[in-house]
């Protein structure tokens, strides 16, 4: 399991691995949500330092640090995910292929910043929290299309090794369920009751998400994967947003 977490680590993060940790990259989805904690964490840090700047600095920067720290992975998908959609059905593996990004990619990742422009500005001071949260359940999303939906790309994909390796969902949830109860735990621990329960609303995009996604495109793809974890991101935010304001 170490091996699987470093793979992870390095997969999904542009942060330094440990020295002495020889990285496996056979069941890294199941970690994905612990590699989101530490982007979370790191989030929520930043916001807190710019906190006298005010949110014209800490919303843009603290959006930037994670794009970079997740070294853009899954935004990429957005838009392919976006230009696929927006395609004839034929043609959407075609054209989320094409490495020329359209205007649909375009519009996509623009309505994703701007959602989490406005939920970090209604968060206000309760940012951190929301952040570690939805940087947590935005990266399980994936299991959820993993399970409900066929890949689309059959064995050439570059993320075919995801359900090569696949055991179940109960089984690659373990380890994003024992990190949820432990974030409950460590909050009620700190007299942040509220949010130790406020913080499991995030399943809720991201198991619709991929649903959604899932159903348009007829199955999932390593492009459509990332897309469940930009827009899962998005929503999990203005949703706890709304839940808190």
């Amino acid at each position: 399991m170490l091996r699987d977490w470093a793979g992870a680590w390095i997969f999904y993060s542009v942060l330094p691995l440990p020295p002495g940790v020889t990285p496996r990259f056979e069941r890294i989805a199941r970690f994905a949500p612990w590699v989101g904690l530490a982007i979370g964490l790191l989030e929520a840090a930043l916001w807190q330092l710019l906190a006298p700047a005010g949110p014209l600095v800490q919303i843009p920067l603290v959006l930037a640090l994670g794009i970079s720290l997740s070294g853009g992975l899954h935004l990429d998908g957005l838009m392919d995910t976006a230009d696929g959609l927006a395609a004839p059905a034929e043609r959407r593996l075609e054209a989320m292929d094409d490495s020329r990004v359209g205007a649909s990619g375009v519009q996509a990742l623009l309505v994703a910043l701007l959602l989490r422009a406005a939920a970090l500005a209604w968060l206000g001071p309760l940012a951190p929290l929301a952040l570690v949260w939805a940087s947590v359940w935005a990266r399980v999303s994936p299991l959820f299309a993993m399970q409900w939906f066929p890949y689309l790309r059959q064995s050439e994909g570059t993320a075919a090794f995801h359900l090569r390796h696949w055991q179940g969902l109960l089984a690659e949830l373990v380890p994003s369920l024992l990190l949820a109860f432990a974030l409950s735990g460590l909050l009620l621990g700190l007299g942040l009751s509220p949010w130790a329960g406020l913080g499991w609303l995030g399943v809720l995009p991201a198991m619709l998400i991929p649903w959604v996604l899932g159903r348009r495109l007829g199955g999932h793809s390593g492009d459509s994967y990332g897309a469940c974890v930009e827009w899962s991101l998005s929503w999990i935010l203005l949703l706890l947003a709304v839940s808190a304001g």
